[in-house]
């Protein structure tokens, strides 16, 4: 089957599969990953940080619970107002803490996220010089792959163009050869014609 230029929505596909497909490879490499004691690490600190909001929201619910209990038993007592009023109060110290405690939490997992997110940066600019040099090496076999097929293309169509212009020669030459047969045929029967016409007046004038 003739050999046809690759196309530049075909090019483009092209590179664009190559380039995922390289992506799927760089998240399969080490490269793609942080150095094992940087993971440890984050690992670490993200599950003291997970630890941490899981103490506040425990202890927040322990104070209220608390504070609730407490409320019910200033009843018992002669200043049910005051009582209710400290009981009141430590609760909102105890959830401030608790509440502080969880924000800690927060504020520790999301710095280790942004520190992932930075140290994937980073990875994936030092590698952006060897993706742009294996992009450009790949476009350059892609022109080369097309102008190899364009040249085969050409050739094949120059052959072609080469065989008719040989079978056209040929025909004509055919022709011309039938031409002179056929004159050749016809001189030939109208010289027999003039002979039998001139026998005839020969045997006539007897």
């Amino acid at each position: 089957m003739e050999n046809r230029p690759l196309s530049l929505a075909a090019r483009l596909i092209f590179v664009a599969g190559y380039l995922a497909a390289s992506a799927v490879a760089w998240a399969q490499s080490d490269g793609a990953r942080p150095a094992p004691d940087q993971r440890a690490d984050w690992d670490r600190r993200l599950e003291e940080a997970r630890g941490l909001q899981e103490k506040g929201t425990a202890l927040e619910q322990q104070a209220k619970e608390a504070y609730e209990a407490r409320k019910k038993a200033c009843f018992k007592k002669f200043r049910v107002a005051g009582c209710q009023q400290e009981a009141r109060d430590e609760y909102v110290e105890a959830a401030n803490e608790a509440r502080r405690i969880e924000n800690d939490g927060k504020a520790r997992e999301r710095q280790v996220k942004k520190e992932e997110l930075a140290d994937e940066d980073a990875r994936r600019l030092a590698r952006e010089p060897q993706r742009q040099a294996d992009l450009q090496a790949r476009e350059a076999e892609i022109r080369a792959e097309q102008e190899h097929s364009e040249s085969t293309r050409a050739a094949k169509l120059a052959e072609k163009e080469e065989q008719a212009r040989i079978g056209a020669e040929r025909r004509a030459a055919d022709e011309e050869r039938l031409r002179k047969k056929q004159e050749a045929h016809q001189r030939k029967v109208a010289e027999k014609m003039a002979k039998a016409r001139q026998r005839e007046k020969a045997e006539a004038g007897r």
